[in-house]
């Protein structure tokens, strides 16, 4: 299973527009290779890297989304609740809000994993899951994943 975005290559800096320094908006996203058994689709995007790259203390959640349809796809930048595909749900991310919170690094480069789970299962029950609720309902579920991973780091005040 693959995962990519038009919006950065692998290991490259994330445009600010999907940014707190942007219109902080979700990047495009395109995934293939989906495995046949796949009942659904997860998605979470986190930062290792919190609060300071230097010293890291917690993974951050920016972004989570369950119950994505279990075939090859795409989510254009920008999608909101309204535009998931059917039956895909957002999750509550480290901002405290439903939703995606793009990256608003505090200090130094910080690295963004934007990582896709395919599950034997669905996740019904889940309204609106923090990472670590839908990391427990995942447990056991998981047949693939794919990863892309970006950094960003805010531009120096002027």
């Amino acid at each position: 299973m693959t995962l990519e975005s038009e919006a950065f290559a692998a290991g490259a800096s994330i445009p600010s527009e999907y940014t707190c320094e942007g219109r902080d908006i979700s990047p495009p996203l395109r995934w293939s290779g989906v495995p046949a058994a796949a009942r659904s689709l997860a998605l979470i995007v986190t930062d290792p890297d919190a609060p300071d790259p230097a010293a890291p203390q917690t993974t951050f959640t920016h972004w989570i989304l369950v119950d994505l349809p279990p075939t090859d796809g795409a989510l254009p930048a920008g999608v909101t609740a309204d535009r998931l595909p059917a039956g895909a749900r957002e999750g509550t991310n480290d901002f405290g809000r439903v939703g995606y919170g793009g990256p608003c690094p505090p200090v130094g480069r910080h690295r963004y994993f934007h990582t896709l789970y395919a599950l034997d299962t669905t996740l019904p029950s889940l309204r609106a899951p923090t990472r670590g609720a839908l990391e427990q309902a995942m447990a056991g579920h998981v047949l693939a994943r794919a990863e892309r991973m970006g950094t960003y780091q805010k531009r120096e005040a002027e």
